[in-house]
């Protein structure tokens, strides 16, 4: 099934889910879960020859209590071309209820808050699979962090009245109106419109899933065509006005005036917006929709800030109407169904009337690749909400407040981010001077400044001066690095890196310890985020927002689910193990689940072997090492093993050792072995079973056959070959085999060696296992707090923190030994060389008979 559509039944059911969990049974819940209309009445179904059927009736019962029909009941579990028929519907729909099933998707103790839990599943589906479809579908969606942005930069937290209103046009899966109200102090009224009828059912469902069952989605209805929110609802002849508006709407739309209601949102303007783009339409549409101090900011594409023609016009009343107060550029290709650069066009019609001027951010270049796509990271978006928000101009080439005068005057209304700043990094210019004559220029040396700043004694014991506006390097390339590590000054940058990095460990510990049921996460992390900032602000070489990301980033992916469990359960939770599950993909059990494996709830295992059994683990690494030595071993006399060698014939066709045939090619040569004892032996064997008397009489007639007695004192089938492969194993080979017999012993030696070793670590790692295990229920308070605090989180955030550190050297070393190696060789000495060479390649040529 395309993405385009299962992401229907998916979220569906992720909303029957989450609404049986949270409201079942619950009196005057945001949602009623009537008899017949749960996810248990579903969970009953599995296995049921009508299952779609039934599984409709359910979820229409569920929308029919709620006022949901055409909302959530718009993916149909009954259709046979997307579900199979019979027996294939059936398995496949009970598969997906099991799944939803699980323990682990029990959202009675919802963790997720805040977090728009359609948005990220329906964008991870789109991520994932938009590319295999071949559609671009994911046009509903606005990435999270552009969404957070928005929400911040319209000043929605400085909202007074407990009686605001947020609104979007073009809501879609409402993860913009979402986030804009998580940022109010207070609950406000909420209103979106969206035009696909699906798109709208998942954005109501979002709102639910958000606690915000409240706020209004008028579905199924274009914004131009036919507006649903009204100031006079019974004339609907005036277009209601809100208090924030946010708006990411489908960028140059070619139809937006088909059945066009005007309701007076063009006029004013000088011209009405271009019939096949509808960029400005949706503009004016939000400016119309504000209230007199409203607010607003809307993402739309670069274009609208450079075109010409009625949008150049409309442009120009905007600007002289004072209604712009920011515009952020974004880097290209963020946004699912388009790759075209965008930028977040900030309205603010308080006090428009003075405004003086708009101020601008250039965040182009601040991104980082995510498949086929780019995505902002935490940094990127806490720099652009701190710049616009504390209009922070100390970086020219980021930030600027851009006068008026300048926008009207030399730039005629053109508001293209290049026109006024220049983001672009400058031209490493190469000196043609210090090419014939050698030296590096002053002005590279110079460039290096931010870091002589820090480290003056560097700078002399790299250069000297060698002649007026140059330097001579004085160290070798191959020992630049070495150099720099061993500069006492650089030593003494990264103490103050660790003692930044200690004044924040103390500022937070007592947060991080004392964490309970009333902690809030987004006060916790917002608290841990700008202490680190402000203890790192004046480490210069070290980018504070990098710092930010490292914390940020360990927080995403670690810190935040741990803080949410030991907010939800204490830190006892340490205590606890969980398995993790895998489907088995192929034989009888396929399509079931299985433990694959365990870890610990907050702690890793890694840290509590660390911890309590570090002499055990150093046992299993060394024999580990061991197993790996011998492997290598044996590795290499296989890969050097020449044509006609016997170990060809004992490999299997990915060239690692059969040992079935190694056996048998040792086994082969043994049997060559033919000694007189072992000719008794085997003639002996051969005339088995033999009565008692007659068995006696051999012996005497054979002394030698006495050898293959048993512990028993007893002679058998078996304790002759025993004693056979004891003479074979020790006898010598027949002429002409003893070196390939003793190259596949030595091969069975290393081999056993292998097996023995792996058997020993195997048990090794088993008792360890069992040991771990057993000592997360043995942990005491003050250890929990040891292993989680210092050895989990602290020490995973320093170290990222010390790469950072790491990476000024390198940056340091590349640029000297780049420059090093540019004017090493002047172009005199070059073409002296280039000389030479000419000179012997004549020489040759005139021996081979070739003149000119």
């Amino acid at each position: 099934m395309d993405a385009s559509q299962y992401k229907d039944y998916i979220l569906t059911l992720l909303f029957v889910k989450y609404v049986s969990d949270m409201f079942k049974g619950v009196k005057y819940a945001d949602i009623k879960v009537p008899q017949g209309g749960s996810f248990d009445d579903m969970v009953a179904l599995i296995g049921d020859k009508n299952i779609g059927e039934k599984m409709d009736k359910v979820i229409a019962k569920l929308a029919e209590a709620n006022h949901l029909r055409g909302v959530i009941d718009n993916a149909h579990f009954n259709d046979e071309t997307k579900l199979g028929k019979g027996q294939e519907m059936v398995d496949k729909l009970s598969g997906l209820i099991a799944i939803f099933r699980r323990p682990e998707l029990n959202f009675k103790n919802n963790r997720a808050g805040g977090d728009d839990i359609i948005g990220d599943a329906y964008e991870y589906l789109m991520r994932n699979f938009a590319t295999e479809s071949g559609k671009s579908k994911g046009q509903f969606y606005t990435p999270a962090e552009v969404s957070r942005i928005l929400a911040k930069v319209i000043g929605i937290d400085q909202a007074k009245k407990r009686d605001t209103t947020v609104y979007d046009p073009a809501c879609g899966s409402s993860s913009l109106l979402i986030r804009a109200a998580d940022e109010a102090p207070f609950e406000v009224a909420m209103y979106g419109q969206e035009k696909d009828i699906a798109t709208a059912g998942l954005a109501k469902m979002n709102l639910v899933l958000h606690n915000k069952a409240a706020g209004e989605i008028a579905g199924n209805y274009s914004t131009f065509s036919d507006p649903q929110y009204f100031e006079d609802d019974d004339e609907k002849t005036t277009l209601r006005r809100f208090d924030f508006v946010v708006a990411n709407p489908p960028f140059s739309t070619k139809n937006w005036t088909d059945g066009l209601k005007d309701y007076g949102r063009f006029d004013g303007y000088g011209e009405r917006p271009p019939e096949k783009n509808g960029d400005y339409a949706w503009l004016l549409h939000i400016l119309k929709s504000l209230k007199r101090n409203g607010k607003a900011a809307v993402i739309l594409p670069h274009g609208v800030l450079f075109r010409g023609n009625a949008e150049a016009a409309i442009r120009q009343s905007v600007i002289d109407r004072g209604y712009i107060k920011g515009i952020i550029g974004l880097p290209a290709n963020l946004f699912y169904g388009t790759g075209i650069p965008a930028c977040i066009i900030v309205i603010d019609k308080e006090g428009a009337a003075e405004r003086d001027g708009i101020f601008m951010i250039d965040a182009s270049r601040d991104f980082i690749k995510d498949g086929n796509k780019n995505r902002l990271r935490e940094r990127d978006i806490y720099k652009i909400v701190t710049t616009f928000r504390q209009q922070i101009t100390t970086n020219k080439k980021y930030s600027r407040f851009v006068p008026m005068d300048e926008i009207r005057g030399k730039n005629s209304y053109n508001l293209n981010i290049p026109r006024y700043i220049d983001s672009s990094e400058p031209d490493d210019l190469q000196s043609i001077e210090a090419h014939l004559h050698g030296g590096v220029p002053d002005y590279d040396i110079d460039g290096m400044n931010t870091y002589w700043s820090v480290f003056d004694n560097l700078k002399s014991t790299l250069f000297v001066p060698l002649r007026d506006g140059f330097y001579q390097p004085i160290v070798s390339k191959d020992k630049i690095r070495h150099t720099i590590y061993s500069d006492s000054q650089f030593s003494r940058y990264a103490d103050r890196v660790d003692s930044a990095f200690e004044k924040w460990q103390s500022r937070v510990d007592d947060k991080l310890r004392k964490i309970t049921g009333k902690t809030k996460t987004k006060e916790l992390i917002s608290c841990l985020a700008e202490t680190i900032l402000e203890e790192f602000q004046h480490i210069t070489l070290m980018d504070k927002y990098d710092v930010y990301q490292v914390l940020l980033a360990y927080w995403q992916d670690v810190m935040a689910d741990d803080v949410f469990i030991i907010v939800q359960d204490g830190y006892k939770s340490a205590r606890e193990t969980e398995n993790s599950i895998e489907i088995v993909e192929s034989g009888k059990n396929k399509g079931k689940e299985k433990v694959a494996g365990w870890e610990g709830k907050l702690i890793p295992r890694s840290i509590i072997v660390e911890a309590f059994f570090h002499d055990e683990q150093k046992a299993i690494n060394e024999i580990d090492a061991l197993v790996s030595e011998k492997q290598s071993e044996l590795n290499e006399i296989i890969e050097n093993a020449e044509d006609g060698s016997v170990i060809n014939d004992v490999l299997k066709d990915n060239g690692s050792l059969n040992v079935t045939a190694l056996k048998a090619a040792i086994a082969e040569i043994q049997a060559g072995i033919m000694t007189d004892e072992i000719k008794v032996l085997v003639q002996l064997l051969e005339l088995l079973p033999m009565k008692k008397k007659d068995l006696e009489q051999y012996i005497t007639d054979y002394p030698l056959c006495a050898s293959a007695t048993n512990d028993k004192g007893n002679i058998n089938a078996s304790s002759i070959k025993v004693r056979i492969a004891e003479i074979r194993a020790t006898a010598p080979v027949p002429a002409g085999r003893s070196e390939d017999y003793k190259t596949l012993t030595v091969l069975a030696e290393l081999n056993a060696k292998i097996d023995e070793q792996k058997k020993t670590l195997k048990k090794l790692k088993e008792i360890l296992e069992q040991k771990t295990k057993e000592q997360y229920c043995k942990l005491t308070d003050k250890e929990i707090l040891e292993l989680l605090v210092n050895r989990k989180w602290y020490h995973a955030i320093y170290e990222s923190i010390d790469a950072l550190y790491s990476a000024i050297s390198h940056r340091i070393a590349s640029r000297v030994t780049e420059l090093t190696e540019r004017y090493e060789e002047t172009l005199p000495a070059v073409a002296e060389r280039a000389a030479e060479y000419e000179v012997k390649v004549k020489s040759h040529l005139e021996r081979m008979g070739f003149v000119w």
